[in-house]
């Protein structure tokens, strides 16, 4: 029998709940800082903690949702979720060309919003935030979006950020996080009960997620420079229409085209998240000027705690 760890779905809060939720996220948030301020954990220590939550920590969370969760999806139900998140995605690359436009960034600028636009941090934010605030259906609706967000980084993404010059990674699309997404979603299509010995290994592993991933943010943020971010003229009026007017709009219409509601409190809690710092990384990669994503993802990063709340206790 797997442990299971409680969790209460978004279904069953109120907002003193949600404000709960994400107060216990904020003091995980802020155990990161005092490490960082405290010299307690530098930058190389930082980089091989990132790469452990992201390669073995974040996937084995991804699978312990399944083996310790109460699915009550059907096939069909799945399905026609991989449908709706391509859907989204589409629709967010639309967005993504038009919201730049809309808020009056300039042409050199364009191509950055447009990222963070269509690209937030589903893996490495909304992963922790979901398994805390989702029910177990709910999670897995969450693991279906963070496939669709490699399929889209990798194919779109470069193109976008490579301005088309850039070639599409399909190698880069089987990395552990979309690897064991896949075999977590074969597990529940075909119902596979894995061995005590190793679910309960990879329940462990799993559950440590939550406590590194939030602890690095907070790490992260120490380091961030605020007033230049806040100083930021675009970024607000980003914030409104991408981090709170779009999630609330899609849960209303997800809702109107009669979906579960479990799928539309997860993918509009995706939807939510801050912006994703992978198109920083291949930024700087590829030598682009990394500054406005930088800024970018440590300002929404920051006021998503308050905007996610908004959100759910407006929608939900």
């Amino acid at each position: 029998m797997y442990p299971i760890p409680y969790r209460r779905g978004i279904n069953s809060m109120s907002t003193l709940i949600i404000l709960q939720q994400m107060a216990v996220i904020a003091i995980l948030v802020g155990i990161g800082v005092m490490l960082c301020k405290r010299g307690m954990v530098d930058e190389a220590a930082s980089k091989r903690l990132s790469a452990i939550v992201i390669d073995i920590c974040n996937p084995a969370l991804v699978m312990s949702c399944i083996l310790t969760g109460d699915m009550k999806a059907t096939h069909k139900e799945l399905l026609t979720a991989v449908g709706v998140a391509v859907i989204i995605y589409g629709l967010l690359c639309v967005l993504g060309i038009l919201i730049p436009k809309l808020i009056g960034v300039s042409d050199i600028e364009q191509k950055y919003y447009n990222l963070m636009t269509v690209y937030t941090n589903v893996g490495f934010i909304g992963i922790p935030v979901g398994k805390a605030v989702l029910s177990d259906t709910g999670m897995l609706y969450v693991i279906v979006f963070n496939i669709m967000f490699c399929l889209f980084f990798y194919t779109h993404g470069v193109q976008v950020l490579g301005e088309k010059k850039e070639k599409i990674q399909f190698s880069k699309l089987l990395n552990p996080g979309t690897i064991m997404s896949l075999l977590a979603l074969a597990v529940f299509w075909f119902d596979i009960t894995l061995p005590d010995i190793f679910a309960d290994s990879i329940i462990y592993v799993g559950n440590a997620t939550v406590f590194l991933s939030m602890s690095l943010l907070g790490i992260s943020l120490a380091k961030a420079a605020f007033r230049e971010g806040f100083q930021e003229k675009s970024i607000w009026p980003y914030i409104l229409v991408r981090m709170l007017l779009l999630p609330i709009v899609l849960a209303y219409v997800l809702r109107a085209l009669r979906f579960s509601e479990d799928m539309v409190q997860a993918f509009c809690l995706m939807v939510s998240m801050p912006a994703a710092n992978l198109p920083l990384i291949q930024a700087e990669k590829t030598g682009e000027n990394t500054q406005l994503l930088s800024r970018g993802i440590m300002v929404t990063t920051v006021v998503s705690f308050v905007t996610i709340t908004v959100v759910m206790s407006v929608v939900f």
